[in-house]
Protein backbone atom coordinates (compact mmCIF):
# COMPACT_ATOMS: atom_id res chain seq x y z
CA UNK A 1 0.00 0.00 0.00
CA UNK A 2 1.07 3.23 -1.10
CA UNK A 3 0.20 6.43 1.79
CA UNK A 4 -0.22 9.74 0.64
CA UNK A 5 0.87 11.45 3.95
CA UNK A 6 3.17 9.46 6.46
CA UNK A 7 3.43 11.61 9.74
CA UNK A 8 6.32 10.39 11.98
CA UNK A 9 6.30 11.88 15.48
CA UNK A 10 9.37 11.46 16.94
CA UNK A 11 12.07 11.25 14.67
CA UNK A 12 15.29 9.79 16.71
CA UNK A 13 16.36 6.31 15.71
CA UNK A 14 12.73 4.87 15.50
CA UNK A 15 10.87 6.93 14.00
CA UNK A 16 13.75 8.17 11.45
CA UNK A 17 14.51 4.99 9.98
CA UNK A 18 10.37 4.44 10.00
CA UNK A 19 10.89 7.46 7.47
CA UNK A 20 13.68 6.56 5.64
CA UNK A 21 12.14 2.93 4.83
CA UNK A 22 9.02 4.62 3.57
CA UNK A 23 10.75 6.91 1.86
CA UNK A 24 13.58 4.55 0.10
CA UNK A 25 10.79 1.82 -0.48
CA UNK A 26 8.60 4.13 -2.40
CA UNK A 27 5.51 3.79 0.14
CA UNK A 28 4.75 7.48 1.08
CA UNK A 29 4.21 10.22 -1.02
CA UNK A 30 5.08 12.72 2.10
CA UNK A 31 6.69 11.46 5.50
CA UNK A 32 6.03 14.66 8.07
CA UNK A 33 8.18 14.47 11.08
CA UNK A 34 7.19 16.07 14.35
CA UNK A 35 9.45 16.98 16.72
CA UNK A 36 10.02 19.20 19.79
CA UNK A 37 13.62 20.67 18.52
CA UNK A 38 14.32 22.03 15.24
CA UNK A 39 17.66 21.17 15.33
CA UNK A 40 16.49 17.03 15.42
CA UNK A 41 13.96 17.66 12.70
CA UNK A 42 16.80 19.18 10.49
CA UNK A 43 18.93 16.49 10.88
CA UNK A 44 15.81 14.20 9.88
CA UNK A 45 15.60 16.29 6.96
CA UNK A 46 18.84 16.42 5.63
CA UNK A 47 19.65 11.96 6.93
CA UNK A 48 16.44 12.02 4.27
CA UNK A 49 14.04 10.74 6.71
CA UNK A 50 11.16 12.94 6.02
CA UNK A 51 10.35 15.13 3.20
CA UNK A 52 9.34 17.85 5.80
CA UNK A 53 8.98 19.08 9.52
CA UNK A 54 7.82 20.90 12.34
CA UNK A 55 7.40 21.43 15.98
CA UNK A 56 3.50 21.84 15.78
CA UNK A 57 2.30 18.68 16.34
CA UNK A 58 -1.38 19.80 15.10
CA UNK A 59 -0.89 20.99 11.59
CA UNK A 60 1.81 18.47 11.53
CA UNK A 61 -0.80 15.08 11.46
CA UNK A 62 -3.40 17.63 9.95
CA UNK A 63 -3.35 15.63 6.57
CA UNK A 64 -1.81 12.24 7.18
CA UNK A 65 -3.80 9.30 7.04
CA UNK A 66 -1.35 7.19 8.87
CA UNK A 67 0.14 8.73 12.13
CA UNK A 68 3.24 6.87 13.82
CA UNK A 69 4.18 7.71 17.38
CA UNK A 70 7.88 7.17 17.73
CA UNK A 71 8.17 8.99 21.36
CA UNK A 72 9.14 7.97 24.88
CA UNK A 73 6.65 5.64 26.45
CA UNK A 74 5.41 8.02 29.10
CA UNK A 75 5.20 10.84 26.38
CA UNK A 76 2.81 7.83 23.70
CA UNK A 77 -0.78 8.48 25.24
CA UNK A 78 -0.32 12.28 25.54
CA UNK A 79 0.94 12.59 22.10
CA UNK A 80 -2.11 10.10 20.83
CA UNK A 81 -4.70 11.95 22.34
CA UNK A 82 -3.52 15.86 20.81
CA UNK A 83 -2.64 14.03 17.50
CA UNK A 84 -6.52 12.68 17.08
CA UNK A 85 -7.64 15.87 17.58
CA UNK A 86 -6.70 17.91 14.84
CA UNK A 87 -5.39 14.65 11.92
CA UNK A 88 -7.80 13.81 9.19
CA UNK A 89 -11.37 11.81 10.45
CA UNK A 90 -10.96 8.17 9.93
CA UNK A 91 -7.23 8.59 10.45
CA UNK A 92 -4.80 5.07 11.90
CA UNK A 93 -2.76 6.11 14.68
CA UNK A 94 0.31 3.67 15.88
CA UNK A 95 3.22 4.15 17.94
CA UNK A 96 6.19 1.96 18.48
CA UNK A 97 6.39 1.85 22.60
CA UNK A 98 8.51 -0.96 23.98
CA UNK A 99 5.38 -1.76 26.83
CA UNK A 100 1.33 -1.79 25.59
CA UNK A 101 -1.01 -2.95 28.46
CA UNK A 102 -0.70 0.29 30.21
CA UNK A 103 -0.44 2.87 26.95
CA UNK A 104 -3.64 1.04 25.26
CA UNK A 105 -5.92 1.38 28.59
CA UNK A 106 -5.18 4.98 29.18
CA UNK A 107 -5.63 5.52 25.40
CA UNK A 108 -8.89 3.98 25.73
CA UNK A 109 -11.06 3.19 22.76
CA UNK A 110 -12.67 6.10 21.46
CA UNK A 111 -10.71 8.90 20.03
CA UNK A 112 -13.18 10.20 18.63
CA UNK A 113 -14.41 11.58 14.70
CA UNK A 114 -13.49 7.78 13.88
CA UNK A 115 -9.30 8.07 14.70
CA UNK A 116 -8.96 4.76 15.59
CA UNK A 117 -5.54 3.34 17.61
CA UNK A 118 -3.53 -0.32 17.33
CA UNK A 119 -0.35 -0.51 19.11
CA UNK A 120 3.18 -1.28 17.35
CA UNK A 121 6.33 -2.84 19.05
CA UNK A 122 9.40 -3.50 16.38
CA UNK A 123 11.86 -4.84 18.90
CA UNK A 124 14.43 -2.90 16.28
CA UNK A 125 15.71 -1.05 18.56
CA UNK A 126 19.76 0.34 19.97
CA UNK A 127 21.49 1.52 22.76
CA UNK A 128 22.37 4.27 20.03
CA UNK A 129 20.12 7.84 19.61
CA UNK A 130 19.17 10.39 17.25
CA UNK A 131 18.44 10.51 13.43
CA UNK A 132 22.17 10.34 12.08
CA UNK A 133 21.58 6.40 13.38
CA UNK A 134 18.32 5.85 11.68
CA UNK A 135 18.55 3.18 9.09
CA UNK A 136 16.00 2.42 6.01
CA UNK A 137 16.49 -1.68 6.59
CA UNK A 138 16.16 -1.07 10.56
CA UNK A 139 12.92 -3.72 10.71
CA UNK A 140 14.32 -5.85 7.79
CA UNK A 141 13.53 -9.56 9.08
CA UNK A 142 12.72 -8.01 12.49
CA UNK A 143 10.11 -8.95 14.51
CA UNK A 144 7.07 -6.24 15.21
CA UNK A 145 4.38 -7.45 17.37
CA UNK A 146 0.95 -6.14 16.63
CA UNK A 147 -1.15 -5.69 19.90
CA UNK A 148 -4.65 -5.54 18.30
CA UNK A 149 -8.00 -5.31 21.72
CA UNK A 150 -11.38 -6.29 20.85
CA UNK A 151 -12.22 -3.02 19.94
CA UNK A 152 -9.92 -3.93 16.32
CA UNK A 153 -11.40 -4.55 13.44
CA UNK A 154 -9.63 -6.58 10.52
CA UNK A 155 -9.08 -3.99 8.46
CA UNK A 156 -6.90 -1.64 10.83
CA UNK A 157 -4.59 -5.33 11.36
CA UNK A 158 -4.59 -5.82 8.17
CA UNK A 159 -3.69 -2.29 7.43
CA UNK A 160 -0.81 -2.63 10.26
CA UNK A 161 0.03 -6.00 9.59
CA UNK A 162 0.91 -4.86 5.55
CA UNK A 163 2.68 -1.14 6.92
CA UNK A 164 5.69 -2.93 8.88
CA UNK A 165 5.67 -6.01 6.30
CA UNK A 166 6.34 -3.49 3.65
CA UNK A 167 9.01 -2.09 5.85
CA UNK A 168 10.62 -5.11 5.77
CA UNK A 169 9.51 -6.62 9.26
CA UNK A 170 8.00 -9.93 10.64
CA UNK A 171 4.88 -9.16 11.87
CA UNK A 172 2.99 -11.02 15.56
CA UNK A 173 0.21 -10.65 16.80
CA UNK A 174 -0.15 -10.62 20.75
CA UNK A 175 -2.83 -8.28 23.17
CA UNK A 176 -1.19 -6.17 25.09
CA UNK A 177 -0.91 -8.07 28.12
CA UNK A 178 0.69 -11.16 26.47
CA UNK A 179 2.90 -9.00 24.66
CA UNK A 180 4.22 -7.08 27.83
CA UNK A 181 4.51 -10.37 29.67
CA UNK A 182 6.79 -11.48 26.96
CA UNK A 183 9.04 -8.53 26.72
CA UNK A 184 9.78 -8.30 30.18
CA UNK A 185 11.75 -11.78 29.61
CA UNK A 186 13.03 -11.03 26.52
CA UNK A 187 14.39 -7.67 26.33
CA UNK A 188 13.50 -5.55 29.92
CA UNK A 189 15.16 -8.34 32.11
CA UNK A 190 18.01 -8.66 29.71
CA UNK A 191 18.62 -4.53 30.08
CA UNK A 192 18.31 -4.74 33.61
CA UNK A 193 20.94 -7.86 33.74
CA UNK A 194 23.62 -5.76 31.56
CA UNK A 195 22.97 -2.80 33.43
CA UNK A 196 23.91 -4.57 36.89
CA UNK A 197 27.10 -6.41 34.72
CA UNK A 198 28.39 -3.04 33.94
CA UNK A 199 28.04 -1.43 37.31
CA UNK A 200 29.30 -4.61 39.41
CA UNK A 201 32.30 -4.75 36.92
CA UNK A 202 35.45 -2.78 38.89
CA UNK A 203 36.58 0.16 37.23
CA UNK A 204 39.87 -1.10 37.57
CA UNK A 205 39.44 -3.90 35.57
CA UNK A 206 38.12 -2.03 32.68
CA UNK A 207 41.37 -2.21 30.47
CA UNK A 208 41.13 -5.87 30.54
CA UNK A 209 37.47 -6.30 29.63
CA UNK A 210 37.23 -8.64 26.28
CA UNK A 211 34.32 -9.53 23.76
CA UNK A 212 32.24 -11.01 26.90
CA UNK A 213 31.87 -8.26 28.81
CA UNK A 214 31.47 -5.87 26.21
CA UNK A 215 29.27 -7.89 24.06
CA UNK A 216 26.89 -8.65 27.46
CA UNK A 217 26.95 -4.63 28.35
CA UNK A 218 26.31 -3.28 25.22
CA UNK A 219 22.82 -2.58 26.24
CA UNK A 220 23.43 -1.05 29.18
CA UNK A 221 24.51 2.28 26.77
CA UNK A 222 20.96 2.66 26.53
CA UNK A 223 18.86 5.65 27.74
CA UNK A 224 18.57 5.86 31.12
CA UNK A 225 15.59 8.34 31.27
CA UNK A 226 13.53 6.22 28.48
CA UNK A 227 14.30 2.67 30.12
CA UNK A 228 13.46 4.08 33.57
CA UNK A 229 9.95 4.77 31.86
CA UNK A 230 10.07 1.47 30.36
CA UNK A 231 10.48 -0.20 33.40
CA UNK A 232 7.98 0.93 35.56
CA UNK A 233 5.66 0.59 32.62
CA UNK A 234 6.13 -2.83 32.74
CA UNK A 235 6.46 -3.08 36.75
CA UNK A 236 4.38 -5.97 37.69
CA UNK A 237 6.14 -8.09 34.60
CA UNK A 238 9.96 -7.58 35.44
CA UNK A 239 9.48 -8.44 38.74
CA UNK A 240 7.67 -11.65 37.80
CA UNK A 241 10.57 -12.26 35.22
CA UNK A 242 13.33 -11.36 37.68
CA UNK A 243 12.18 -14.92 39.44
CA UNK A 244 13.71 -17.67 37.41
CA UNK A 245 16.40 -15.17 36.67
CA UNK A 246 17.08 -15.23 40.50
CA UNK A 247 16.59 -18.77 40.77
CA UNK A 248 19.30 -19.60 38.20
CA UNK A 249 21.48 -17.38 39.36
CA UNK A 250 21.21 -18.93 42.88
CA UNK A 251 21.48 -22.11 41.73
CA UNK A 252 24.77 -21.25 39.94
CA UNK A 253 25.68 -19.96 43.42
CA UNK A 254 24.67 -23.16 45.16
CA UNK A 255 26.71 -25.12 42.63
CA UNK A 256 29.90 -23.28 43.01
CA UNK A 257 29.92 -23.40 46.80
CA UNK A 258 29.54 -26.75 46.41
CA UNK A 259 32.31 -27.19 43.95
CA UNK A 260 29.70 -29.60 41.95
CA UNK A 261 30.93 -30.31 38.63
CA UNK A 262 27.71 -31.71 36.89
CA UNK A 263 25.38 -29.18 38.39
CA UNK A 264 27.78 -26.73 36.62
CA UNK A 265 27.68 -28.59 33.48
CA UNK A 266 24.00 -28.98 33.28
CA UNK A 267 23.60 -25.34 34.39
CA UNK A 268 25.91 -24.13 30.96
CA UNK A 269 24.13 -26.89 29.00
CA UNK A 270 21.17 -25.66 29.45
CA UNK A 271 22.16 -21.98 28.76
CA UNK A 272 23.85 -23.31 25.30
CA UNK A 273 20.56 -25.12 24.44
CA UNK A 274 18.56 -22.43 24.66
CA UNK A 275 21.28 -20.44 23.17
CA UNK A 276 21.62 -21.93 20.39
CA UNK A 277 17.81 -22.04 19.71
CA UNK A 278 17.86 -18.23 19.62
CA UNK A 279 19.98 -18.44 16.45
CA UNK A 280 22.16 -15.67 15.68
Amino acid sequence: MKWKSVAVIGVGLIGGSVGMALRQRGLAEEVVGIGRRQESLKLAKQVGAVTKTTIDLAKGVAGSELIVVCTPVSQIVAHVKAAAKTCPEGALITDCGSTKAEIVEQIGHDLGRGVRFLGSHPLAGSERSGPTEAHPDLFDKRAVVITPTSETSDDDFNTLLDFWTDLGARAFEMSPIGHDRAVASTSHIPHALAAALATSTPTEFFPLAGGGLLDTTRIAAGDPELWQQIFLSNRRNVLLALEPLEEAINAFRTAMIAGDKQAIVDFLTRGKRNRDALGS
